[in-house]
């Protein structure tokens, strides 16, 4: 029987997303993706070229969830910054990924440079929040959704004082929920 060359392909980027998410571009290792993938290492050269080649295929499907992780409203940035703050306890591998990008790739700059348009319309609607009473309009729409993100990873995987996990007390997760909502609403309105 023939194996199917999309599911092995799914598996390899299930698979390195595991790896990269833990390891990191530099610490990732070929063979334990292949054999995490129940494939081998001349599939991977084959459909991604390298190691790097690889890691740019996770990190492109994944920037997609970290663009449009949660549905975006400018009208209501503490609550996306709530909704992002659940996403990466289930996803924490868009943070991780991330992360490493930025340590191993892209260390200054705009991270998400790739993203194009979608940026693009997500700054248009904080500039009609603004127009619109709701945010500070003496803030850049891109520092407004760059602190609205920091803001949101105070507790995920990338935090440097505690990083939240599904299995914390649900009070645990209320208090930071609350805490984020509210430093969230207070930064982000006029006056």
């Amino acid at each position: 029987m023939p194996k199917d060359g999309a599911a092995t392909r799914r598996r390899l980027l299930d698979a390195a997303t595991a790896e990269f998410s833990r390891y990191g571009i530099a610490g990732a290792r070929v063979d334990r993706i292949a054999d995490a993938a129940e494939a081998n290492k001349a599939q991977i050269y084959a459909w991604f070229s390298s190691k790097d080649g690889l890691f740019d295929a996770v990190f492109a499907e994944h920037l997609a969830l970290i663009v449009d992780l949660v549905p975006f409203d400018a009208r209501d940035l503490a609550g996306y910054a709530v909704r992002l703050y659940d996403a990466y306890l289930e996803k924490p591998s868009v943070i991780l990924l991330a992360t490493w990008a930025r340590l191993e790739r892209v260390p200054t700059g705009d991270l998400l440079t790739s993203v194009g348009d979608v940026m693009g319309e997500k700054l248009d609607t904080i500039r009609s929040a603004q127009a619109a009473g709701l945010v500070d309009p003496d803030l850049a729409p891109a520092d407004v959704y760059s602190m609205v993100i920091a803001l949101s990873m105070s507790w995920s995987p990338a935090a440097t004082v505690v990083t939240a996990a599904p299995d914390d007390p649900a009070a645990d997760h209320q208090r930071r929920r609350t805490a984020l909502h509210t430093a969230a609403r207070r930064a982000f309105r006029p006056g």
